[in-house]
């Protein structure tokens, strides 16, 4: 296992310094990247990429906030709620989305008014515009709570395997982002950038009327594991960012710990997929709505053609293939009646 893991190491190196050799000797393929907003002793340090080329300028004090706090975990009464995950870096194909189903409009701004939008994880990996959809839910964060609304991103699997420096499916862009910045991946995301800590500010779950909100689903073993509260539940996955990495190695090296088996194993809230691929009953799922007290359970991580019930609407799945580029929809609720909404707009009724 180690060995494999280092052969992909020295795989994805070479990949990007022949990419950087190509680049270097004038092909047409280049790169524009971000902004990355560094902290550093107290100013507002900004790089981009422009065709290869990196600028840095510093911004002034006040440009952007510095510390961010976690938000509630619980909400009620809100009527108007939409869901999405697994996007991937398909920045276009959401803001497609996001305008045809009115949540903004085509100059980017929130127009779904005290509505809630959720990010069921996974905006890293795979495509080419991370770091945009990144800043355009951290506007929107800020747009939608100043018209009474909320934005909630939560962090899945994707997002903590960056955290990790864990780059299997990072995008071949972001190698060489990494190599002009002269910082590894994850460290464009630390806890030295703006970006970084906010996204460390983020939940893992949250709960919306009788609605939960996590990224891959409760399983048993995780439900079992100590009493179920949302709010510590968010807490321990926020503080153990700074420990995963050393929690990895532990793991790969045949040491067990029980946290990181529950909270970042195969039955975890980021990787769980028994939901569909177990042969899980709908009594099983109704004692586990029990314990959370609640009548649904909206997951992502398991990729599907469109939103999809399962277990008689106790579940809904709402990643609907993003991903791949080409098509996705929304999970819509107004008035508590649950629709598909399409990339075109169409709402179909759930029933």
């Amino acid at each position: 296992m180690v060995g494999r893991f280092i052969q992909e190491i020295i795989m994805r190196k070479y990949l990007t310094t022949l990419l950087l050799i190509g680049l270097g000797f004038g092909q047409e393929k280049s790169i524009s990247d971000g902004p990355y907003i560094f902290i550093e002793k107290g100013e507002l340090i900004e790089k981009r990429i422009l065709n290869n080329e990196v600028t840095t300028r510093t911004l002034d004090q006040g440009s952007y906030d510095t510390l961010y706090y976690p938000d509630l975990s619980t909400f009620n009464g809100i009527r108007n709620i939409a869901a999405f995950s697994d996007i991937h870096g398909q920045y276009d194909l959401l803001v497609s989305l996001l305008v045809n189903n009115k949540i903004i409009d085509k100059d980017l701004n929130w127009i779904f008014g005290e509505g809630h939008l959720v990010i069921v994880g996974d905006i890293f990996d795979r495509g080419d515009k991370v770091n945009e959809i990144l800043w355009l839910v951290y506007d929107l964060e800020g747009q939608a709570k100043e018209k009474g609304g909320r934005v909630h991103y939560l962090l899945g699997n994707h997002e903590y395997m960056v955290l990790y420096n864990d780059l299997r499916y990072i995008h071949d862009k972001y190698h060489i982002s990494s190599k002009l910045l002269d910082l590894e991946y994850d460290q464009l995301y630390g806890n030295n950038t703006v970006l970084g800590r906010w996204i460390r500010s983020k939940p893992t779950i949250v709960k919306i009327n009788n609605l939960i909100f996590t990224h891959a689903g409760i399983s048993g073993d995780f439900i079992a594991y100590e009493s179920f509260n949302i709010e510590n539940i968010n807490n321990k996955m926020r503080q153990s960012i700074p420990r995963l990495k050393d929690l990895r190695k532990l793991r790969r090296a045949g040491t067990t710990n029980k946290f990181y088996e529950i909270y970042f194993g195969g039955n975890s809230l980021i990787w769980y997929r028994g939901y569909f691929e177990e042969n899980l009953k709908e009594t099983d799922i109704l004692k586990i709505l029990e314990i959370v007290d609640a009548n649904h359970i909206v997951v992502g991580h398991t990729s599907n053609e469109r939103v999809v019930q399962l277990y008689n609407d106790k579940v809904i799945g709402v990643d609907s293939g993003l991903k791949r580029g080409k098509y996705g929809e929304l999970f819509l609720i107004k008035d508590d009646q649950f629709y598909r909404a399409t990339l075109n707009g169409r709402l179909i009724e759930l029933k």
